[in-house]
């Protein structure tokens, strides 16, 4: 059977990289004595797929992955002892089994919500507000994006499905599909060349709210559980 776990990631250990955290896990996984099916072959590994990987230094309350087990006794039980096995800045919020068929974390992730903060409020002042917010409702806008394969222009429009502005602070909702991923540092760095002014080194602080998948209905829904999505 196979289980999605949903877990956050704050605090210092925003700084540990992608596959420490996978590593982190499966060790976390052994010490919760949890029956986790492993692969065949010559060198075996525990059955994990985690969903859209965190960059380094951004923050999440939105975090997902699968494991496929041999055994359940309890899902509450899974839960409450693999969150007993989390050092501090990581909890584990829910945990759920999966139906027959269901896509694995990774090839389900369809977007992200966002929020973005900046470390001095005045490379963000007030005036800039409308501004942002003027650039999104654009139906075009190119830019060059740098890929494995060299650069290529896109429309950062089609990636970017809401944004807004409350408390100074800048709230997205992007395109997070494997061939079409778009980070929120991106899209305001882009912003602020066009406007020609120059950013200090780590202007923002990132923060995911959600990961969504979407229904055949064109909704966005959290990965587990949670309501869709609404502008």
């Amino acid at each position: 059977m196979k289980v999605r776990v949903k877990f956050s990631k704050e605090g210092p250990i925003k700084f540990i990289g992608h596959l420490d955290v996978m590593r982190y896990f499966q060790k976390a996984i052994r010490r919760a004595k949890i029956d986790i099916a492993y692969s065949a072959g010559f060198s075996p590994h525990p059955i994990l797929s985690f969903a859209s990987p965190l960059s380094v230094g951004h923050t999440s309350q939105g975090e997902y992955f699968d494991m496929e087990l041999n055994s359940l006794s309890d899902i509450h039980e899974l839960r409450e002892r693999l969150d007993g096995e989390m050092a501090q800045g990581i909890r584990i919020l829910d945990a759920a089994i999966l139906s027959e068929g269901e896509q694995n974390a990774m090839a389900s992730v369809a977007a992200a919500g966002y929020r973005v903060s900046f470390r001095n409020p005045c490379v963000f002042p007030e005036h800039l507000e409308q501004e942002l917010v003027s650039f999104y409702e654009r139906d075009q806008i190119p830019v060059v994006k740098k890929t494995k394969k060299g650069e290529r222009e896109i429309n950062l429009k089609e990636g970017i499905y809401h944004l807004e502005i409350r408390d100074h602070e800048v709230y997205m909702l992007l395109d997070a599909g494997s061939g079409s991923n778009l980070k929120p540092g991106f899209v305001l760095e882009a912003f602020f060349a066009e406007k020609e002014i120059p950013l200090p080194e780590f202007p923002f602080q990132i923060h995911r709210l959600e990961t969504y998948k979407m229904e055949e209905d064109g909704r966005l829904v959290p990965l587990l559980g949670g309501d869709a999505w609404e502008k």
